[in-house]
């Protein structure tokens, strides 16, 4: 579990990071629904720290309230998996 954690965080702040060069670039850009979905599937940190790190995304009230909407989801599913 610990490294299916570890390798969607990496994975999830290389994605976060790719989207914010295609942004700089004006080129096609990964839509917001797989970049929440992939933080759902247990990348939320690598999403918050590629937030943070690449700037990307911040300023988006809409995509931030729905991040936080995915880290509650994921802190409920966390707790549930630990309860078993």
């Amino acid at each position: 579990m610990i490294s299916f954690l570890l390798i969607m965080n990496v994975f999830t702040i290389a994605v976060f990071g790719f989207d914010k060069w295609q942004a700089k670039k004006h080129r096609w850009r990964i839509s917001e629904n797989i970049l929440l979905g992939i933080s759902l599937l247990g990348g939320i940190i690598g999403a918050a720290a590629g937030m943070i790190f690449f700037n990307h995304k911040v300023s988006k009230k809409s995509f931030v309230m729905k991040f936080i909407l995915v880290v509650l989801i994921d802190l409920f599913l966390f707790y549930r998996v630990l309860r078993r």
